[in-house]
């Protein structure tokens, strides 16, 4: 999530990250408002606002005078929920751009699979050729 999303917004999501990740299992007990508040230097206001959206959606659930806890099946739900995401935002344009490039489906398979077995710094080789052509034509300009 973007540093600049609210605070609140951040905290649910690094919650959800947790859960997914393992860090927090479903029944288990999550920091206090307090905690989380203390932790990340933020006001306990904004903590418990992040909490409270993830009971609505429920995630987390309250045992009164005990703490929150993971809910069951939340992992699981929290899976479904990015993995639309994940296809709204990525697949649907990558069939939409290959659509206009006429690419078969198995053409699109080939290259997520070629795409696969290159190293993990490809974008990277990109995002410097970038830089590297803005400091050439910006070189000079001041």
């Amino acid at each position: 999530m973007a540093e600049s999303a609210p605070l609140f917004l951040q905290l649910a999501e690094q919650i959800e990250s947790g859960v997914l990740e393992g860090t927090y299992a479903e029944e288990s007990q999550v920091p206090s408002t307090n905690e989380f508040a203390a932790y990340l230097r933020i006001n306990p206001a904004t903590a418990n606002k992040g909490i409270n959206l993830l009971v609505d959606k429920g995630i987390l659930y309250k045992k009164r005078g005990i703490g929150m806890f993971v809910a069951e099946g939340a992992r699981g739900q929290l899976l479904a929920e990015r993995r639309q995401n994940f296809a709204e935002e990525y697949i649907q344009p990558l069939l939409r751009a290959a659509g206009y490039l006429e690419l078969s489906s198995e053409e699109l398979i080939s290259m997520i699979t070629d795409g696969r077995n290159q190293p993990a710094s490809g974008g990277e080789g990109a995002a410097n050729a970038r830089a590297a052509a803005h400091h050439t034509a910006t070189r000079g300009k001041s």
